[in-house]
């Protein structure tokens, strides 16, 4: 424990005996799912990375400071607390000042994470390039430009500009790894038609990048991007035209900035009749999943 960090007991006891650790965001929690559904999708999470013999540490803000490791009492409160606030990177120094708790975003995890000594996050879909807005760009990107970790995603949101999402991380030397795959996830749907860098079937390879990567002295993250599970795959011809009338009505009622993918994923899963939804807690377990599997990598080399 210091002035800017705390450990929760259980995480900072398995750092100390080496064992594997993956992070968990905690923004899911408070602005990703109603109650009690975040609730439950973050305990399936941490079930599917006990299974694969290593710890869950949910990160977010307890008392206006980050915390590695909430307890599931203090998961249980952010699932159930409406005022918390969501955090990005901007924000960790201005929530201190308030005081209050907070659930922290993908960008606001990896750093966090990363700080603390963890080498592997899972999260559902990271940020990127809006749709007609190339301006607009989510603080994920810069923060995978610049933090040595391991995120495993299913791709970027697929209500984002894909491509240009792509192109922004291979200008920032992020790269982007299939896992099982040579295509990029869409998030909903398993293909987008865009190429990863390479393709692994082994975690112990995703492993052995990492260590290169830190031996060349390259501060980038790599994303490990896994498909949404095939039977709960929402395909590209079905959710483009929701992402496509959902974008439509955000833009008509005036919906900009960050609360803008909330309420275009909201309004998704209205317009899917739930299927959305559905695959998007199945891949927030398959990526928990296969994170807990690249932690327990790093102890078989």
């Amino acid at each position: 424990m210091n002035e800017t960090l705390r450990f929760g007991r259980e995480c900072g006891e398995a750092m100390a005996r080496e064992e594997p650790v993956v992070a968990l965001e905690s923004a899911l929690i408070t602005h990703g799912f109603a109650h009690p559904a975040n609730l439950q999708i973050t305990r399936a999470m941490a079930q599917a990375i006990r299974a694969q013999g290593a710890t869950p540490v949910p990160i977010g803000i307890w008392e206006g400071l980050p915390l590695i490791g909430l307890s599931d009492a203090q998961v249980a409160d952010l699932a159930s607390d409406r005022t918390a606030a969501k955090v990005s990177v901007r924000d960790l120094p201005l929530i201190r000042v308030r005081g209050t708790h907070g659930g922290t975003t993908v960008a606001a995890t990896a750093y966090l994470a990363q700080r603390a000594g963890i080498r592997v996050f899972a999260t559902g879909g990271i940020g990127g390039v809006h749709r007609g807005h190339p301006e607009d760009v989510s603080a994920d990107l810069p923060i995978l430009a610049t933090t040595p970790i391991i995120v495993v995603c299913a791709g970027a949101k697929s209500i984002l500009d894909l491509p240009r999402t792509l192109e922004t991380l291979e200008t920032w030397g992020v790269p982007v790894v299939g896992w099982q795959t040579d295509e990029f996830p869409a998030f909903y749907s398993r293909r987008s038609g865009l190429r990863v860098d390479v393709s692994v079937d082994d975690p112990c390879d995703i492993v052995e990048i990492f260590n290169t990567q830190r031996a060349l002295g390259l501060s980038q993250a790599i994303l490990v991007t896994v498909p949404v599970p095939l039977a709960d795959e929402v395909p590209a011809d079905v959710v483009e035209p929701l992402i496509a009338r959902a974008v439509a009505e955000a833009e008509a009622d005036g919906v900009a900035g960050r609360d803008l993918t909330p309420s275009i994923l909201a309004r998704m899963v209205t317009l899917s009749e739930d299927r959305t939804r559905r695959a998007n807690e199945s891949l927030l377990v398959n990526n928990a999943d296969v994170a807990a599997q690249i932690a327990v990598a790093f102890t078989q080399i």
